[in-house]
This record gives C-alpha cells, sequence and structure tokens, in this order.
C-alpha cells in the first residue's frame, strides 16, 4: 500500500503565548515547514515543502542523516533551519533552494548545513500515527530519537 504525506497544519500567531492545561505547541522557527518521507525499501521519498515543493536535492545533509537514522516507511513533520553565527539565518535556505542540484547543492550543504527540527511523527515503520492523540505521536518521535 502507498501512502502519501497528509497535507501540514500551518500555525497560527497568538498575542499571549499562555496555553491552557494539558495544551501543546511548537515555536515558529526562522525556516520553512518541511515534511520527510522515508519509503519502505529505504531511500528517502520527499523532503517536501508546506506548498508541496520537493526539497530533498537541495538538502543532501538532512537526506543522509535521514538515511541513517530513520526506519523504512516512516513520516516526520518539522522545519528546516540554518545556523549562522548563532542566529537562525532563513536567507540561507533560500540561498539553499537556488542550488538545487549536483555541485551547487553539495557545497551549499558543507557552507550551510540545514537541521531538520522535526515536531510530529506522522508515521513509524508503516504504522500511520495521525489519529492518535498528539501526545502519543510525541512519545513516539522522543522514543525514536532517544
Amino acid at each position: 500500500m502507498t501512502w502519501t504525506l497528509p497535507e501540514p497544519i500551518l500555525t497560527s500567531p497568538v498575542a499571549v503565548p499562555n496555553l491552557p492545561p494539558g495544551a501543546a505547541a511548537e515555536p515558529k522557527w526562522d525556516g520553512y515547514r518541511a515534511q520527510l518521507a522515508r519509503c519502505p525499501g529505504g531511500r528517502v521519498l520527499l523532503l517536501r515543502s508546506r506548498q508541496g515543493t520537493d526539497m530533498t536535492a537541495a538538502f543532501p545533509e538532512v537526506r543522509e542523516a535521514a538515511l541513517a537514522q530513520l526506519p523504512g516507511d516512516t513520516g516526520l513533520d518539522g522545519e528546516l533551519v540554518v545556523w549562522e553565527d548563532g542566529r537562525l539565518a532563513c536567507e540561507r535556505l533560500q540561498q539553499r533552494l537556488a542550488r538545487r542540484r549536483g555541485d551547487g547543492a553539495l557545497a551549499a550543504a558543507y557552507t550551510w548545513p540545514a537541521h531538520l527540527v522535526v515536531f510530529d511523527l506522522l508515521r513509524l515503520e508503516g504504522t500511520g500515527l495521525t489519529p492518535r492523540l498528539y501526545r502519543e505521536r510525541r512519545t513516539a518521535l522522543e522514543a525514536l530519537f532517544r
């Protein structure tokens, strides 16, 4: 059976970040929303933006890390970020997307390495987790990266 990444749930700005008891939230980093899917055969199937743009080739270091760390048939939701001089540098992500292929992507990965800050586990080794409560998915996400 083939599965696809679900549409991302987008953030909502709030004036005061007070959460009711039992609620959870993630900060908005200065990066690009990204979902990563690793297919059952083991290779990274897709690293896509919230608009559905395939960004896999532009971030070879994220692809290699996923190959090394994630089981097959797994899907993650998060945000791509680049740190530079102790701050998040969104402009470097824009430059990374301009160098999407081959040597340009590799050179950009070396100069401005990206990180995928993962905040949700959508699928784990063939089991869809989106029907489950967020706290259950969060527990499974933390166990995956422990």
